[in-house]
């Protein structure tokens, strides 16, 4: 099959569908997700009892606190249920792990939560050259970007290393980035290998030149500061 064909998987199944604020959870992602919302507690309720599975979905909108099908982002990920607590105050404390990409094609409103049919998409990516280049040229980003920015792990760059699948090392490296939601979401929803290690290398790029700007500013205004003080 040629790689820029995609290939659909059709579910005559529905599953709960949990809303997210603030994460894109990835395939291959294991995330605790701290849930308060009453809908959102019932759809966890509900794949408990059944197979544990769910479908995870940011919103378009994080201020939104009843989310409508239509304020979803119609791409998300199909998702197991690892670990689920009730927490003292109400929330519900649950531990997830990415599946596959999916796309919600329908929507059934129930009582009190979402269920949704969806397909999974996916396009297979032999290994090449191409493919090969563009990964080595990723981790010396993703090197460069680590020390310029704390919040990453550096063992992050020790688990990408040893990741060969050129859409689980794309998927790998965006959920460890501290970028937009709408970036995220963007690699999500880019479903062509190619184009997602593209998408991840050039927002690398931008992180990483946005982030030696900001170390030029903080240098820049500590070097007037103490020639100020030195004056005073």
């Amino acid at each position: 099959m040629s790689e820029d064909k995609e290939r659909r998987i059709f579910s005559g199944d529905t599953l709960p569908v949990l809303p997210l604020r603030d994460i894109v959870v990835f395939p291959h992602m294991i995330v605790p997700l701290f849930v308060g919302r009453d809908k959102s507690i019932r759809a966890l309720e509900e794949a408990m009892a059944a197979d544990k599975n769910i479908l995870l979905v940011a919103q378009k909108d994080a201020q939104i606190d009843d989310p409508e099908p239509e304020e979803i982002h119609p791409v998300g990920t199909h998702s197991s249920i690892l670990q689920m607590l009730r927490l003292p105050d109400g929330t519900v404390k649950v531990l997830v792990e990415g599946q596959k990409r999916v796309r919600l094609t329908r929507y059934t409103i129930m009582e009190d939560y979402f269920s949704a049919a969806y397909e999974e998409i996916d396009i297979p990516s032999p290994p090449s050259a191409e493919l090969e280049a563009m990964m080595r040229s990723i981790i010396d980003r993703l090197e460069r970007y680590a020390k310029l920015n704390k919040k990453v792990p550096q063992e992050v760059l020790a688990t990408v290393s040893t990741i060969n699948e050129p859409g689980k090392f794309a998927d790998t490296v965006a959920a460890h980035l501290v970028i937009k939601l709408e970036d995220k979401q963007e690699i999500l929803e880019t479903i062509n290998v190619t184009e997602r290690l593209e998408t991840v290398l050039q927002i690398l790029e931008s992180e990483i030149e946005i982030l030696q700007m900001e170390r030029k500013i903080r240098s820049r205004v500590k070097r007037q500061m103490e020639r100020t003080q030195k004056e005073y």
